[in-house]
């Protein structure tokens, strides 16, 4: 049973009254040596920056201060923002437990907002820190008055006189912030008319906010706060993308957005049927070279129940806005470029890991037709019409889950634990199949994995099928950017892009099928094909392995125990299939029992619950989160982001040559840099958030930030050493 608030709280008590009687004796000995507390830790205050308080404490030699003992409070009409602290040094106190320490000195900035007129800035700040060598003692929590003086302007809403232009008034903020003329040639706009605000429910858990601004127009990312009303124990979790770096005169160096900026927004806590939310957005902004405007206000209510995009209802109108996906990075590429490089996407999948154990089921039918043209034709154009209609269902699903707001990523499909059990049981009975242990018939009909063992069009067909299912995981190089084109462009087009990554994917059988001088290079049949067809079986297995280790990592060792009991059940199937053809109509009815039986694990499989623990990453390695990205870039440290998954063929190939070296360690080491790594092997509505940032269809995606706050710099998808050398020694400038 959780303790009580109170209880926690009375504990928490007992254990300071503890910390300060262990204290009195260090007191007794020797208090004579110890600093006083504002001695210890001198407290200076700087306002000179408008809307940013900064702190600075000067710690002394054998003192430090706790990062979580730290408060502040504003006075009457100030409102502060969130404090933002620098990392501590990781230590293990004695009665608090795993915290943070300060050593010789801190800087921190709080951001605020005061009343119209209001002159002084009132605030306290309260603070607690130790001694750590003899007398060893921690002084108790200190609080300091602050009343500062603000700079001129600060608190001054400025109004709209009668017969004075919005410029004129706003002019009295501005002032002369910028001596450029960039955007003064015009008035300013209307503050709805620069600032368009809208928000969209992409499902009950993501909302995706958008700020849409004319040219010459930016917004500031660290002044804008959100809120819920009436949403008790809702919680909402921002995932800024990278903006541009801007030195404000005012604010110093800052992130700012132009044209356009899209925020995924996480709804945390709660229940899952929720009702409307009331958001309130606050926001600045200024028009470049210009003036800036008052700080703005806007209340939406959205509808978190549909799991539908619908837009928001705001206080000012805001016009209709263009799709979520229509970024304008993914289309910058033409739409010859992209289906070329599907095609040569689709090409090179042939040569991935996850193609060519299925692709062995085919080898083998075409070796087995010889020199027959016509059955070779055959071969190439069923099993071309299976990738094109599965690369085309595809296709469609995505888009139509893009439409209805959800997002849907390359390769995600095994994030669903059943799919992946159900993959597993496939592979199994295909590798069976052409082990010789059972040969499937025409009453198997179409199902099951004798579909793609059969001969004829139907098992060509669904061969083509399969290699598109185990396919998606990876990602050849040349598909990044044609799949980035195709999850933001119109439907057409994409669809186009779907199927230009079936015919490359479904080539090398076509040009066998329909080039004679081809077709004359394979093998005369013969007896050998038998054993060949059985050693291909052999990675058959190995797929179906990989899919447990896969399944493992998602859900943990119950539901490895269910694949693996529906794998003996498939197994005792059908070997009992194989057995029962000879014999009368129990039998067969026993096959169909054994069946059933084999669907109950993999059903169960869809409720087995995810890993309630987050899976320890490797030394060296800091899991991904955006509040740790935003720390890590606010302290001006190089970040290299890597975004991957356990079923991503692509991701482990750059691991093993690139990410998992010893140069690699040493190059983080040389150039500062942290090594981040977000795992998408199973649903993670932040990694998410970060792939749709990027405009990329799924992982792997590489991201390189730099340690002076500019935009991260993408990397391709195929890593090479010097690629992320060249990417992390500019990030280290």
């Amino acid at each position: 049973m959780r303790p009580s608030s109170a209880a926690r709280r009375a504990v928490r008590l007992l254990v300071w009254l503890g910390l300060l009687l262990g204290a009195l004796p260090a007191f007794a000995q020797g208090t004579d040596d110890l600093l006083p507390v504002t001695e210890a830790y001198k407290l200076s205050a700087d306002t000179s920056t408008p809307g940013v308080l900064k702190l600075h404490w000067t710690i002394a030699p054998d003192y430090y201060l706790y990062r979580g003992r730290m408060k502040f409070k504003g006075g009457d009409g100030v409102t502060l923002g969130a404090a933002q602290l620098p990392d501590g040094e990781k230590h293990h106190d004695e009665y608090l437990g795993d915290v943070e320490t300060y050593h010789h000195g801190i800087d921190a900035s709080i951001p605020y907002t005061v009343g119209a007129g209001s002159t002084r800035l009132k605030l306290s700040v309260q603070y607690q820190g130790c001694h750590e060598v003899d007398p060893k003692i921690c002084y108790p929590p200190h609080t300091e008055q602050l009343d500062l003086p603000l700079p001129a302007g600060v608190g001054v809403t400025p109004t709209v006189a009668a017969g004075k232009s919005l410029g004129a008034a706003l002019g009295q903020l501005g002032g002369n912030r910028h001596e450029a003329t960039t955007g003064m040639d015009s008035a300013p706009l209307p503050a709805e008319q620069a600032f368009r605000f809208e928000a969209l429910a992409q499902n009950p858990h993501q909302l995706l906010l958008r700020w849409t601004m004319p040219k010459g127009y930016y917004l500031y990312r660290d002044q804008t706060t959100l809120k819920l009303k009436d949403a008790a124990g809702l919680r909402l979790k921002p995932a800024w993308p990278a903006g541009t770096a801007h030195h404000d005169e005012h604010y110093g160096d800052v992130t700012v957005y132009f044209d356009q900026v899209e925020l995924p927004v996480a709804v945390e806590g709660g229940p899952g049927d929720r009702k409307p939310l009331a958001l309130e957005a606050s926001f600045q902004g200024c028009q470049d070279g210009g003036l800036c405007y008052p700080l703005m206000t806007r209340a939406l209510t959205i509808d978190l129940g549909s799991a539908v995009a619908t837009s928001g209802i705001a206080t000012q109108a805001a016009p209709e806005m263009p799709p979520a996906n229509a970024g304008p990075g993914p289309l910058q590429s033409s739409l010859i470029g992209a289906l070329l490089l599907a095609l040569g996407g689709g090409l090179v999948l042939n040569l991935m890991p996850c193609v060519l154990p299925v692709l062995s089921i085919k080898a083998v039918s075409v070796l087995e037709s010889g020199e027959n043209r016509a059955t070779a034709r055959r071969h190439a154009l069923f099993y071309t019409a299976g990738v094109l209609c599965s690369f085309a269902a595809l296709g469609l699903g995505i888009l139509v889950l893009r439409a209805a707001g959800h997002a849907l990523g390359w390769g995600s499909q095994l994030q669903q634990p059943l799919l992946v059990g159900a993959l597993a049981c496939v592979m199994l009975a295909v590798g069976l199949s052409m082990s010789g242990v059972v040969q499937f018939g025409a009453s198997l009909g179409n199902t099951g994995a004798g579909l793609a063992s059969r001969s004829g069009p139907t098992g060509d067909f669904f061969t083509g099928v399969l290699a598109v299912v185990v396919a998606s995981p990876c990602t050849a190089p040349f598909m990044g950017s044609a799949l980035a084109y195709a999850f933001a462009a119109p439907m057409l087009a994409a669809l186009l892009v779907f199927l230009a990554l079936g015919i490359g994917l479904a080539l090398p059988f076509l040009a066998v099928g329909f080039v004679p001088a081809l077709a004359r290079l394979l093998p005369r049949p013969g007896r050998w094909m038998e054993t060949l067809k059985q050693v291909l079986a052999f990675p058959m297995y190995l797929t179906a392995a990989w899919l447990v280790w896969v399944l493992a990592n998602q859900r943990g060792a119950d539901a490895v125990g269910l694949v693996l009991v529906a794998m003996v059940l498939l197994a005792m199937t059908l070997w009992w299939f194989e057995r029962s053809r000879s014999r009368g109509a129990i039998s067969k009815a026993l096959v169909a029992v054994l069946a059933i039986l084999t669907l109950v694990p993999v059903y169960l499989l869809a409720h087995v619950p995810p890993l309630s623990n987050v899976a320890a990453v490797e030394e060296g390695v800091v899991a991904y989160s955006p509040e740790k990205l935003a720390a890590l870039r606010a302290a001006g440290t190089p970040v290299f982001v890597d975004m991957t998954a356990d079923w991503c063929v692509t991701c482990k190939a750059n691991e093993h040559t690139v990410l998992d070296t010893q140069a690699f360690r040493d190059l983080l080491q040389r150039s500062g840099a942290v090594y981040m790594k977000g795992d998408w092997t199973d649903v993670n509505p932040s990694i998410s958030a970060f792939l749709q940032q990027y405009h990329s269809p799924g992982v792997p995606l590489y991201v390189v930030f730099p340690k002076n706050g500019g935009p991260g710099k993408q990397l391709s998808t195929v890593l090479t050493s010097s690629l992320v050398e060249q990417a992390l020694t500019e990030a280290a400038r």
